[in-house]
């Protein structure tokens, strides 16, 4: 047991002057003073001794084990609030088609390179260093703060049944619990995660069903719903506005499924894994978000002064799914829908550290982390970066101890990391943009990758367009919110970074480490296609090859399944 916890003997993060010497020697060193070795990076990323052990049935929950959380349980009722149903249902469809553009076109890269750091990874080669730093930290960071987010959530879940037992106490447990599933190994990560998830789907199909059966009169009161609460208060609050406020949420809540990249790396055959966890991931998490927050809004009325009563964004008593239940006069359910609150809170915990240690991973495998963060075990865990992450889940502990706190650390730890999921996609989105040019430009043909995104490069744009508008969208709304007029300056500004604090935080991160580093923008016929490829380069055409022949066997129904899911 000791023994496994030493470094694995066949990791060797390759220096940036080994790679030099190889190249002044061949003659292939570049006249540019930029100081970042590019192929070092690649190099290392795709090299990374992480243990592939996942099957196709992990990956797709640790994706939905990731993305249902808070966002869509508590944060939704917010969402409801400040845009109404109709502005609630527009904003996460269009949530929906950017993740619908993004993660097919993770899934066409990752199945071609299913390295070490995924996306993050992909920007350092497809864009510029720069870029990738920036991005790379600012997901780490994401994940980060999401850890001790989601220890008070779970926490402040115990105080709907008002327990005499210290929050603190409930922080510790937690802590320890998501901190040992990840000890596990990444083996025990995707068990734990299958599980939470199927908990969590298992609480939305049965919430969908009884939603059903409420609106049209068939509870306990036998009240006749129906359309109702579309008519009055109504299907919009505060207009196109309320319509853009609903964004961040939706973001926050869609956030966790690009980890199905991510987990390419620990896969144990990602040609096969990968497309059918990408297919099935989104259309799971997306018909069960709209499908429940279609009854939602269809249950409980925007001005239901309960959704605003919470005291931070993951109070349960603030869960419209609790509101719902609780309306229609059921005494048991509500006690039990947040116990799923909190197992789904405690899943996101998970998640965090998983998603946080293997991007401080291989930015440190990158050489734009400190080395020691790359430490990775003979069991293909990242030691020192899930211990790392796991102390900033310390931070819980200054919510608890102090109720006038508890609020206000929640708010900004979830003003850092509300508007990285939008610039994530926006970069894989990018990233494939580029990707495809060079791969073109190189001479490859589009049909030997192992899968191939239904968009293509028209959806990459349409993401990358439609991820932009959102980021102009929240910057409104930062800057003028809704009954701005009437607030201070102080409350303005406040409420400013509340929405935007992420910007900052990218910008800086980007341009110093530019400016710092002399990195320079990756040149199309310069982007390494290579290095990293799951099965190597040479036998990409005939494992294609291999592929189209065993599809022909399939009969017409499966094929159109494939084609969809």
């Amino acid at each position: 047991m000791i023994d496994s916890f030493r470094r694995d003997p066949n990791q060797h993060v390759t220096s940036s002057g080994e790679i030099i010497d190889l190249k002044l020697e061949h003659g292939q060193r570049h006249k540019e003073s930029d100081s970042f070795d590019v192929e070092t990076a690649i190099e290392n990323t795709a090299t990374s001794p992480l243990a592939r052990k996942l099957e196709a049935r992990h990956v797709q929950m640790i994706a939905i084990g990731g993305a249902i959380g808070t966002g869509l349980f508590v944060g939704s009722g917010k969402a409801l609030a400040a845009g109404g149903p109709a502005s609630l249902i527009i904003a996460f469809i269009i949530t929906g088609l950017m993740l619908y553009c993004t993660v097919y076109a993770l899934g066409e890269m990752s199945c071609l390179f299913p390295i070490a750091g995924s996306f993050s990874a992909f920007a350092t080669r497809f864009l510029d260093p720069a870029w990738g730093f920036a991005m790379g930290w600012n997901y780490a960071l994401q994940w980060m703060v999401t850890l001790p987010l989601s220890i008070v959530a779970a926490s402040m879940t115990i105080q709907y049944w008002d327990s005499p037992i210290s929050p603190a106490l409930w922080v510790t447990i937690f802590l320890v619990l998501i901190i040992s599933i990840n000890l596990f190994g990444v083996n025990g990560f995707g068990e734990a995660g299958f599980w939470f998830a199927l908990v969590k789907v298992i609480a939305i199909i049965g919430f969908i069903i009884l939603g059903i059966i409420l609106d049209c009169g068939g509870g306990p009161n036998h009240d006749y719903i129906g359309g109702r609460y579309w008519r009055d208060p109504g299907a919009f609050n505060y207009g196109f506005k309320g319509l853009c406020s609903v964004f961040i949420t939706a973001a926050f809540a869609f956030s966790g499924t690009e980890l199905v990249g991510l987990a390419a790396a620990e896969t144990a055959d990602p040609r096969k894994s990968l497309p059918l966890a990408v297919k099935q991931t989104f259309w799971r998490i997306s018909l069960f978000y709209l499908i429940s927050l279609t009854l939602i809004g269809l249950l409980v009325p925007y001005n239901d002064e309960r959704l605003l009563n919470g005291k931070t964004g993951a109070d349960a008593k603030a869960s419209p799914f609790v509101l719902a239940i609780t309306n229609a006069g059921i005494p048991v359910l509500p006690s039990i829908f947040n116990t799923i609150i909190m197992l789904a809170v405690l899943s996101v915990g998970s998640s965090s550290i998983y998603g946080s240690s293997r991007t401080l991973a291989a930015l440190a495998e990158q050489r734009q982390a400190p080395q020691l963060l790359s430490y990775i075990d003979r069991k293909g865990r990242p030691l020192v970066s899930i211990l790392v992450t796991s102390l900033i889940g310390l931070i819980a502990y200054t919510a608890v101890m102090s109720p006038d706190a508890e609020g206000e650390v929640f708010n900004w730890l979830l003003a850092i990391s509300g508007l990285s999921s939008i610039f994530t996609w926006l970069t894989i989105c990018l990233c494939h943009i580029r990707f495809r040019a060079a791969w073109k430009l190189q001479g490859h043909a589009v049909s030997n990758l192992p899968f191939i995104s239904i968009l293509g490069i028209y959806g990459s744009w349409l993401g990358f367009l439609l991820n932009s508008l959102v980021f102009i969208a929240q910057f409104w709304i930062g800057f003028a919110p809704e009954g701005y007029a009437d607030m201070t300056v102080k409350e303005t500004v406040e409420g400013f970074f509340m929405v935007y604090l992420a910007a900052p935080i990218i910008l800086v991160s980007g341009v110093g480490y530019k400016i710092w580093m002399r990195t320079r923008w990756v040149r199309l016929a310069e982007v390494d296609l290579k290095t990293g490829i799951w099965g190597g380069m040479e036998n990409l055409e005939d494992m294609r090859t291999a592929e189209r022949e065993e599809r022909r066997q399939w009969g017409v129904m499966k094929r159109g399944w494939d084609w969809v899911c």
